[in-house]
């Protein structure tokens, strides 16, 4: 439960036959990766990984933004503890399943590289690494994204910032499946899933997360330094400002 009272759970829990569902809960900000939701999510993860009646984790979200990526705010953690979040997903020893119904922006799609299964509605969702157009890059979250997305398309997508759809991101390897009704595609997933043993699942995953694994005990560091520099550079400053103000950066021709 959230500590803070005069403030609303931004992270939602829920179970439904060994699945426990987590739901982003915070449509002001378009659940921006804050640190108390970051907080909460983390918690959330921990008290699914000791329950033994959890099966696997669907992480979902409220609103029409599944999540917009880093809280420009003031409120938002530090690289380090968006590592934390994403490791705690990649090692998580029960299936981590995404839902999305809505957009993706930064940080958000590093939620999507770390989840296990995922499943995105079209034609409402909507996906764009939209770091660069502030100055910065998708540093951290390359960790979970890196060794799953197809190179070609990573390199397209990191370096303009495009939009794209939820078929497009299933063609990369961001999501598993687009679908027109999320919740029909990932029914026969679930189900599946209950009838799996726990051991099984776990040490199935341990096998297909490896190399994710891998590239944070590699990288992370070196990945977290480079993210703390971009955002306190003039340039980032500059681009979140433009960003907050809704106004091209002085860069944008």
């Amino acid at each position: 439960m959230n500590s803070r009272a005069d403030e609303k759970d931004l992270v939602l829990s829920a179970d439904e036959r060994g699945v426990r569902i987590l739901t982003l809960d915070s449509p002001h900000n378009r659940n921006a990766l804050s640190l108390p939701l970051m907080t909460e999510l983390r918690q959330a993860l921990e008290r699914a990984a000791a329950d033994a009646t959890v099966r696997a984790v669907l992480l979902t979200h409220t609103g029409n933004t599944f999540c917009s990526g880093a809280d420009l705010s003031g409120r938002g953690g530090t690289p380090e503890d968006l590592v934390a979040l994403l490791r705690a997903l990649v090692e998580l020893p029960k299936p981590v399943l995404g839902r999305v119904t809505g957009h993706v922006r930064g940080g958000g799609l590093g939620l999507l590289g770390a989840c296990d299964i995922s499943c995105a509605a079209t034609p409402s969702s909507s996906f764009a690494f939209s770091e660069v157009r502030i100055g910065v890059a998708p540093a951290v979250i390359s960790l979970p994204l890196l060794p799953r997305l197809e190179p070609r398309a990573a390199t397209r997508y990191y370096l303009t910032g495009e939009r794209f759809d939820a078929a497009e991101a299933a063609r990369m390897g961001l999501v598993t499946q687009a679908a027109d009704d999320v919740d029909a595609a990932l029914t026969p997933v679930l189900d599946s899933l209950r009838r799996c043993s726990p051991q099984g699942l776990a040490a199935a995953k341990q096998l297909v997360t490896a190399e994710v694994l891998r590239a944070f005990d590699r990288d992370a560091g070196s990945l977290t330094e480079l993210s703390a520099r971009l955002f306190g550079s003039a340039e980032a400053r500059e681009g979140m400002t433009a960003f907050l103000e809704r106004r091209d950066p002085e860069w944008a021709q």
